[in-house]
């Protein structure tokens, strides 16, 4: 139980910063804040009510290839991600969220495996999804506040080492979802003859990672180069004139 609230608890952190930066984003940016506000609050709370129904049905309790909780969170996600900073990518609103906060909250990632680690002992998760195994998003996660601090505090690296810095966590979670895929559909590559993720991986509250948090992540790193490559082009014009 205390396992499963601390992924509840995750995820609702998580749900604030998100509103933390929105509202931030909408006050600097909309003629409308109320309705705007009001919108991001239901779009947050619709998702998470579509995660726990879907969950509680079990039908994600398949092993059965295509993977039903990627069809279901992860690409719907992925496209939201896609579009939505797409059509935003020259709003005003990109710009009024301060870079380093976003930069800052990917430590959030380091929770999220140390959540893994626990997962294991209760045999929920299969150590090579994890630090034990080939999992090395905390040690990236580690880099988010070192990354910050340099950058937009003591300025001592730019911000071009933060676009690649971006860069590089989006291949780390590819190569997490990778890995997960593989300890299901591949499990001979770790001398399994069996899938290696407990079909409890993909019940409730567990499927928050695949379904909001690693969503979550990519959201962020994409803003950030959104933002970063914005400022590139804000100051070269400046320059040119």
């Amino acid at each position: 139980m205390v396992l499963k609230l601390a992924y509840i608890g995750l995820t609702m952190v998580t749900i604030l910063f998100l509103v933390f930066i929105g509202f931030k984003a909408i006050n600097e940016s909309s003629r409308s804040s109320k309705r705007d506000k009001i919108k991001l609050i239901l779009g947050l709370l619709l998702w998470q009510i579509f995660i726990l129904l879907v969950a509680s049905t079990d039908i994600l309790k398949s092993y059965e290839f295509p993977p039903l909780f990627v069809i279901t969170f992860i690409i719907p996600s992925f496209i939201f991600t896609g579009v939505f900073l797409y059509l935003n990518r020259n709003k005003k609103w990109i710009q009024s969220i301060p870079e380093h906060w976003i930069i800052y909250f990917q430590s959030f990632r380091i929770l999220v495996e140390l959540l893994f680690v626990f997962s294991v002992a209760q045999g929920i998760f299969n150590p090579q999804v994890t630090i034990e195994g080939y999992n090395f998003d905390m040690v990236f996660a580690f880099t988010a506040p070192i990354i910050a601090f340099l950058t937009y505090s003591k300025k001592i690296i730019t911000r071009k080492v933060v676009l690649i810095w971006n860069y590089l966590g989006l291949t780390v979670i590819a190569s997490i979802i990778f890995l997960f895929q593989t300890t299901i559909y591949k499990p001979e590559i770790f001398g399994s003859e069996v899938p290696l993720l407990p079909l409890e991986a993909l019940t409730y509250p567990y499927i928050l990672i695949a379904a909001f948090l690693m969503p979550t992540a990519v959201f962020l790193h994409i803003l950030s180069i959104l933002q970063i490559k914005k400022t590139k082009s804000v100051a070269n014009t400046v320059y040119s004139k």
